[in-house]
C-alpha cells in the first residue's frame, strides 16, 4: 500500500512539472536554453510584433511634410452650348454652330490638383487640368487663395507650369535621382471629387509604363494608391514625404479608381519645368520622320532575322531626315551605336538629344546596312485638342 501511494505522488509531481514546462515554452521561450529571443526593432527595444520592425506604424510625418505643398486648382471657362441636338454630320454641325442664336455661351468649372515645386510660386500640374481655361484659381492647404498665371505647357507629356504670387510658399522636397522600385510604399495627395485635400496609400505596382495612348511621351509610374477625378496634377510621394511623381491618369471603366493609376516621374517633370521656365516650351530632339514598328511580316519582307528597329513610314519634306537622304521604307536598326528596339524607343531616345548634335543612324536599305549622320532638329510645338 505504501509503495502504491508513493507511486501516485511521483506521477502527480511529474504531470505538474510537465505542465509548467509546457506553459513556459509557450509563453516565454527565451527563458529556455537555446530559446528564440524576442524580436527587437532597430533601436534595440522589444517589438510588439514582427511587422512593427519592418514598417512604420504611421505615415503622418511624410504627409505633414508634403501636404502643404499640394494645392487645389479650380478653373473656369466659357463654352458654346447648342440649343437643340446637333446632327451627326461634322460639316453640318460646324455650319450650325456658326449661325447666330443657335448656341448660348455658358460658364463651366472644373477642378484638379497641383504641386508647389519652387518657393517663388512655380506650380506643376497636368495640362488637361487647365486646358482652355479662362481663369485659374489656386487654393492652398492653409486657406490662402490666389489667381494663377499659365507660364507654359507641354501637351505631349500632359504637364503645365503655373505661377502664383504669395509669400512663404512651401516647396515640396524632391530628390533629383530618385530610385522608385516596384513594391515601394507611396502616397497620393490631391483633391478628388472636390471634397478637399485627401491622402491615399498604396505601392508602386510597375515602372516604365508606356504605349497607353495617353501622351506622346510616356514613362509612367503605376500605383494602386487610389487616384480619382480631381487628383490629376497632385503629388505622389514616398514615405519620407519627397515627391516621386505627378499623378496624371487612371485606368477605369467606371470613372472611379480601380487600383491602376499613373504618375509622371518627378525627374521627368522637373526637367520639363526647367525647360518651360527657361525657354517657354520643352525642346526635344527631332528628325522629321514618322517611325513605325517592325512586325514579323515586315521583317521577313526585308530579309531581317528579328523585329528590332523602326521602319520609316513617312519623311517630312525639308526636315533633317529628308536633307540627310533618309527614305520611306528604310529600317533604322541603331541610334548612335545602340540598337533600336521599336518606334517608341527611337522617339524617346531622340527627345533628349540637343538640337544640332549628330544622330548616327544604322539603316537597313536594299538588303544592306548603311550609316547616315543626321543633324538633330527641334521638334515643332504640338497642339492638343480637348479630351
Amino acid at each position: 500500500m505504501l509503495i502504491r501511494r508513493l507511486w501516485l505522488i511521483f506521477a502527480q509531481a511529474v504531470t505538474v512539472c510537465l505542465g509548467i514546462l509546457f506553459l513556459v515554452a509557450t509563453l516565454r521561450p527565451q527563458w529556455l536554453p537555446g530559446g528564440t529571443p524576442a524580436p527587437r526593432i532597430a533601436d534595440g527595444s522589444p517589438a510588439a510584433s514582427a511587422v512593427s520592425g519592418t514598417a512604420p506604424v504611421s505615415y503622418a510625418a511624410a504627409v505633414a511634410r508634403a501636404a502643404p505643398s499640394v494645392v487645389n486648382i479650380y478653373t473656369a471657362k466659357h463654352v458654346d452650348v447648342p440649343l437643340v441636338p446637333l446632327p451627326a454630320d461634322p460639316r453640318l454641325e460646324q455650319f450650325l454652330r456658326g449661325l447666330p442664336g443657335f448656341t448660348r455661351r455658358e460658364a463651366t468649372t472644373s477642378l484638379g490638383s497641383g504641386v508647389i515645386v519652387r518657393a517663388d510660386g512655380a506650380i506643376l500640374t497636368n495640362y488637361h487640368v487647365i486646358e482652355a481655361a479662362d481663369a485659374i484659381e489656386v487654393r492652398l492647404r492653409d486657406g490662402r487663395r490666389a489667381s494663377a498665371k499659365l507660364i507654359g505647357a507641354d501637351p505631349e507629356s500632359d504637364l503645365a507650369v503655373l505661377k502664383i504670387d504669395l509669400p512663404d510658399l512651401p516647396a515640396i522636397a524632391f530628390d533629383p535621382t530618385p530610385s522608385v522600385r516596384v513594391g515601394d510604399v507611396v502616397l497620393a495627395i490631391g483633391n478628388p471629387f472636390g471634397v478637399g485635400q485627401t491622402t491615399t496609400q498604396g505601392i508602386v505596382s510597375a515602372v516604365g509604363r508606356n504605349r497607353l495612348g495617353l501622351n506622346t511621351y510616356e514613362d509612367f509610374i503605376q500605383t494602386d494608391a487610389a487616384i480619382n477625378p480631381g487628383n490629376s496634377g497632385g503629388a505622389l510621394i514616398d514615405t519620407r514625404g519627397e515627391l516621386v511623381g505627378i499623378n496624371t491618369a487612371i485606368y477605369s471603366e467606371t470613372g472611379g479608381s480601380l487600383g491602376i493609376g499613373f504618375a509622371i516621374p518627378a525627374a521627368a517633370a522637373h526637367h520639363i519645368l526647367d525647360e518651360i521656365l527657361a525657354h517657354g516650351r520643352v525642346r526635344r530632339g527631332w528628325l522629321g520622320l514618322e517611325p513605325q514598328d517592325l512586325t514579323p511580316d515586315l521583317a521577313r519582307a526585308f530579309h531581317l532575322k528579328d523585329t528590332r528597329g523602326a521602319i520609316v513610314a513617312r519623311v517630312l519634306p525639308h526636315g533633317p531626315a529628308a536633307r540627310a537622304g533618309l527614305r520611306v521604307g528604310d529600317v533604322i536598326r541603331a541610334l548612335n551605336g545602340q540598337p533600336v528596339e521599336d518606334a517608341y524607343d527611337l522617339v524617346n531616345r531622340l527627345a533628349p538629344l540637343p538640337a544640332g548634335s549628330p544622330a548616327r543612324l544604322d539603316v537597313w536599305r536594299n538588303g544592306r546596312l548603311t550609316t547616315l549622320d543626321v543633324p538633330v532638329g527641334v521638334r515643332p510645338a504640338a497642339r492638343r485638342t480637348m479630351r
